[in-house]
């Protein structure tokens, strides 16, 4: 059942090295790549990643995004009920807006009634003004004619010499004129009702609005962390993009880990057991728009793997959700998790199912281009501590030191201590340290890594925050 299980996994060749299967993932490239690429070619200084870790990766991402496009979709749905609303109040607004404009028109209108009203009075007033002062003009010349015509008595004769005495060269002159000297100025009025329209409501473009973080996207898985956000619906101030700010882990300074347009993002390599603080702000042409609120997110307090059957010996039989691994050979074979580590501190525990006949599996760390047909140790991509049921040894480059007594059998528990702080690989034996610190100065990246044969089955424990 092992052999069918094992021979029936065809795996794609590279397309550069044809006798080469795809085994890891350039994380610079965004492309799958093989053990030679990784030696001779392009990739060799690349960040790489195992390619079942990142099948998981983005099948985690794809799910996330379809997640993505459900939540979009009711948004779209509540965006429609607000946009059904809009119009609804669009026409109530409209109709209100013309009996305003209606109702400003008539005051107009009666503004100028009244105004008209008052300066028909002030033509009247002068009219009678004008009459009460010629009037009495008229009769005296009308006398005056009448004494000129008729000469009819001594007493009036008399009378009109007084009058005649009254009258003084331009008595006969008229006291007002004819003319009204009342101009009506209109021009001023006419061009403002000619000028008469609404204001134009003109917004400026300013920066955009807060983002709101979509807490439920927002989660952690070993040590990377996803972040989602989103605009408020109805923004008129338009977004050209988002700057996505993520602190040390240590509660020390911001620095920007993303820049773009999209609204979803995940970042890898951070420090497993640590708490980071995230926030987000958008932009567009006329600058930054304000911080989002901070977003609090837990790592992992120790990274969590399985085995990676993209990567593993074709001898190596993987089950249980790729939990548990044996070996068709009797000879040793290597498979690696799927966790890769470059920084800070990290412990992992696997638990030894079966033992038979004495063999000497070995475990430790190995660089991702580690030969995978022999124990794990004798290459210079791997650093290991090889066992049997007495003693064990350290290796590194075939080079086997510090024998130190203690060996395994079924149901022990092998843990490794890989500090990235100090550069220095640690190893334990049923929760014992097993001989001094196994290996110092290492630097790079480091996956965890096992050998064996099928006279041995190990499977990785539940992780623990804290190592003995």
């Amino acid at each position: 059942g092992g052999k069918g299980a094992g021979g029936g996994r065809k795996l794609p060749t590279c397309a550069e090295h044809d006798l080469e299967n795809y085994s890891m993932y350039c994380v610079s490239c965004r492309s799958p790549v093989c053990y030679q690429c990784l030696e001779e070619g392009k990739h060799s200084k690349h960040d790489v990643k195992a390619l079942g870790a990142m099948w998981k990766q983005h099948k985690a991402q794809l799910s996330q995004a379809l997640n993505g496009v459900s939540d979009k979709a009711k948004e779209a749905k509540e965006f429609l009920v607000q946009l059904k609303n809009l119009l609804q109040q669009i026409q109530e607004n409209g109709l209100d807006y013309e009996a305003c404009l209606v109702a400003q028109c008539d005051a107009l209108v009666d503004a100028l009634t009244r105004q008209k009203a008052k300066l028909l009075t002030k033509v009247t007033k002068e009219r009678e003004h004008k009459l009460k002062v010629s009037t009495p003009l008229i009769g005296s010349a009308q006398l005056l004619v009448s004494v000129t015509l008729f000469q009819i008595s001594d007493a009036l004769i008399k009378r009109v010499q007084v009058s005649q005495e009254q009258w003084v060269k331009g008595a006969l002159e008229p006291k007002v004129s004819a003319e009204f000297d009342l101009t009506l100025d209109s021009e001023p009025l006419l061009q403002s009702i000619h000028q008469l329209d609404f204001i134009q409501m003109k917004f400026p473009v300013s920066v955009p609005p807060v983002p709101l973080l979509q807490l439920e996207k927002c989660c952690t898985r070993n040590n990377s962390v996803t972040l989602a956000w989103r605009i408020p619906p109805l923004t008129h101030n338009p977004v050209e993009g988002y700057i996505l700010e993520l602190d040390d882990g240590d509660g020390g300074q911001f620095r920007e880990v993303y820049v773009g347009k999209e609204t979803l993002c995940t970042i890898d390599g951070l420090h497993f057991n640590s708490t980071y603080n995230a926030r987000v702000k958008a932009f567009n042409s006329s600058g930054v728009g304000p911080y989002s609120k901070t977003v609090i997110l837990q790592t992992s307090d120790v990274a969590w793997f399985t085995f990676d059957p993209s990567s593993a010996h074709r001898d190596i039989v993987l089950s249980n959700d790729n939990q548990t691994a044996t070996c068709n050979s009797y000879d040793d074979r290597v498979v690696l998790g799927t966790a890769a580590f470059s920084k800070g501190v990290h412990y992992w525990e696997l638990h030894v199912d079966r033992y038979d006949n004495h063999p000497d599996p070995a475990f430790g760390i190995a660089r991702i281009n580690v030969v995978k047909d022999m124990m794990l140790g004798k290459d210079d991509k791997a650093w290991a501590m090889y066992v049997d049921n007495n003693r064990s040894w350290f290796m590194h480059c075939n080079s086997h030191t510090n024998r130190t007594e203690g060996g395994v059998s079924k149901g022990a528990t092998v843990g490794v201590l890989l500090d990235l702080n100090k550069h220095n690989l640690t190893f334990y034996i049923n929760g014992q340290q097993q001989g001094p610190p196994a290996f110092e100065n290492i630097e790079g990246v480091f996956m965890p890594a096992l050998s064996l044969n099928r006279n041995v089955q190990v499977n990785p424990l539940q992780p623990s925050p804290t190592h003995p």
